[in-house]
């Protein structure tokens, strides 16, 4: 297995025990994903050399998951391959300038959302536009608008289209959303097209958040649930 880059190698050790947990072979796992991804795609994915897409990952972890697993595993499998698979990208793909998450609270111009977005885009593992539309909910983040987002050509259409772009750039504890709305409120107050005029929506955006007790678990149920409608 390549080891090169110590980041991308304990992914594919997480996934490569996932597998040996489960007891299954590539090609019985491909069958369980209906060939997507595919045996080729899969082994490769836990080969170390390069960082699988995230719906490659996720569909790694939905193949192997046992209940065995789940009682050995101190972290949900789902949300831990997650955070290998960010740790990998960032690694491989982040430029060399970006250190650390844009910080919401030095926001204060449209200019600087638009900005803050990307860099986060960036930290959260350049998801492309197509994974983070099918980690959001039917309709709430297009491929072709985050494309857009993700470009600097546009910012997220309204509040919800916010929180769904951030939620699939790994933003999803209830107090880290809020800042990243206040930033928007302030940002978008110097917005002369239609955002600025529609500031009242805003102001409410937080009415869209869950309660405090509530997990941001969406982002993992979300897509688990479609793999294994997939897989079945």
């Amino acid at each position: 297995m390549d080891r090169t880059v110590p980041a991308r190698a304990k992914l594919a050790d997480f996934l490569r025990g996932l597998k040996d947990t489960a007891g299954l072979t590539y090609e019985q796992m491909a069958k369980k994903t209906n060939g997507l991804p595919s045996k080729a795609t899969l082994e490769r994915a836990a080969s170390g050399a390069s960082v699988p897409a995230w719906d490659t990952v996720s569909a790694f972890v939905t193949a192997t998951l046992t209940a065995e697993l789940w009682l050995m595993s101190d972290t949900e499998p789902m949300v831990r391959a997650r955070d290998l698979w960010i740790r990998a990208r960032r690694v491989t793909r982040a430029p060399y300038y970006v250190h650390k998450a844009p910080n919401p609270a030095l926001i204060s111009t449209p200019a600087d959302l638009s900005r803050a977005l990307r860099l986060q885009h960036i930290w959260a593992g350049y998801s492309s536009p197509g994974e983070m539309e099918r980690m959001s909910e039917p309709g709430e983040l297009p491929a072709s608008t985050t494309r857009r987002i993700i470009k600097g050509d546009i910012l997220p259409i309204d509040p919800k289209q916010t929180i769904a772009f951030l939620k699939a750039c790994d933003v999803l504890e209830r107090a880290d959303l809020e800042s990243w709305l206040d930033a928007a409120m302030r940002a978008l107050k110097y917005d002369s097209g239609s955002r600025g005029m529609h500031i009242s929506r805003w102001s409410r955006a937080k009415d869209l958040l869950p309660q405090e007790e509530e997990r941001f678990d969406e982002l993992f149920a979300y897509r688990e649930k479609k793999e294994r409608k997939r897989a079945a």
